[in-house]
């Protein structure tokens, strides 16, 4: 097979995330850049030297020459590109959450499994290096009976204003972060397990001025078997992206820490340039983070998506995983409404 030809539908921060990962993917090619704003596509188009820049997305899906479609375009705008696309059969990968809610995810899922097209869940946090590291220390026994993982994602805020807009993202801090935590915590204990129950807590504590939704929260998930994930999510966090994961068994225990415990300190009294996601300063104490979509995961996920194409076979994040994600999500809002433990409906 020649290249796998790519549509990159969407041109704002993951989408660049996307473009970093794919950098180091061989046997591949963008060949346009969707976006609903002209200048937007075009700017993107020129910085990531993409031949074509596009705001037609059904003359994109159209075209006969592309392989791969990667939606990395706004919450509210999942559904219908992901439903255009399954009718069009065109493989496509879309961003985290698959919906805004378990209603829209499962109407992508229902319409992409009739299609019987490649579909790709673009969760990164199971793609990240330590992470599939981590994974490959349990599934060798190395820590016994997974009994408690723990996840924690925040930072000092969303970098695009439409994510205080709770219609058109369907939530807050906990939509954003959470399903991140939720996929870490299934990977690592094992898919087989479901996750049963769930109990959530958020607040808005600092941004009431710009949005409704929890700008923290606590998510607490009971697995099948008996294990607990917990995950602690937050909009107000300084510092710089807080990535972590504990995961504790029988035997052992095992901890990854991509963004706090990087191979590089540094001072500076003035700017040093870029240091990390989401830094709040990048002067003074900094802890720089090298080939960051590498780290998070962006390079592992594309170069998966990539292969599956080639060989026509399944990814082992699907829409199915992004269904199960919104599932839980919407069982810990009707957690956080109501104060109490929730049975998650899937």
């Amino acid at each position: 097979m020649n290249n796998v030809r790519i549509a990159m539908l969407g041109s704002g921060f993951v989408a660049d995330f996307y473009m970093q990962g794919l950098a180091n993917v061989p046997g591949q090619e963008v060949v346009c850049a969707f976006s609903q704003n002209k200048k937007n596509a075009a700017t993107f188009a020129k910085r990531w030297a993409i031949a074509e820049a596009e705001t037609n997305l059904d003359k994109v899906i159209a075209r006969a020459d592309i392989d791969l479609f990667i939606i990395a375009l706004p919450n509210d705008v999942h559904l219908p590109v992901s439903l255009a696309l399954s009718k069009a059969r065109r493989n496509q990968v879309c961003t985290k959450p698959l919906g805004r809610t378990r209603a829209e995810a499962k109407k992508m899922l229902e319409a992409v499994e009739r299609s019987g097209m490649m579909n790709g869940y673009a969760e990164t946090e199971v793609f990240a290096p330590a992470v599939v590291k981590a994974r490959d220390m349990i599934e060798q026994g190395g820590v016994g009976k997974v009994l408690w993982v723990r996840s924690r994602e925040s930072h000092s805020g969303p970098h695009s204003p439409h994510f205080w807009d709770v219609a058109k993202t369907g939530g807050g801090a906990m939509n954003d972060l959470a399903s991140h935590c939720i996929e870490a915590a299934r990977y690592f204990f094992g898919k087989e397990q479901k996750i049963v129950e769930v109990m959530a807590w958020g607040a808005n504590l600092e941004h009431a001025k710009e949005t409704k939704a929890e700008d923290n929260a606590l998510l607490m998930m009971k697995f099948e078997g008996g294990g607990l994930g917990h995950c602690e999510l937050s909009w107000t966090t300084k510092g710089g992206l807080d990535l972590r994961n504990e995961i504790h068994g029988t035997t052992g225990s095992i901890f990854t820490d991509v963004t706090r415990g990087t191979p590089i300190a540094a001072f500076t009294s003035q700017s040093a340039g870029y240091v990390v996601e989401k830094a709040d300063i990048d002067f003074g104490w900094t802890r720089p983070l090298p080939e960051e979509a590498f780290a998070y995961g962006y390079q592992g996920e594309m170069k998966h998506f990539v292969e599956c194409v080639r060989h026509s076979s399944e990814p082992r994040e699907t829409y199915k995983d992004g269904y199960i994600v919104n599932c839980v999500l919407d069982a810990g809002y009707q957690s956080m409404r109501h104060g109490r433990w929730v049975r998650v409906k899937y």
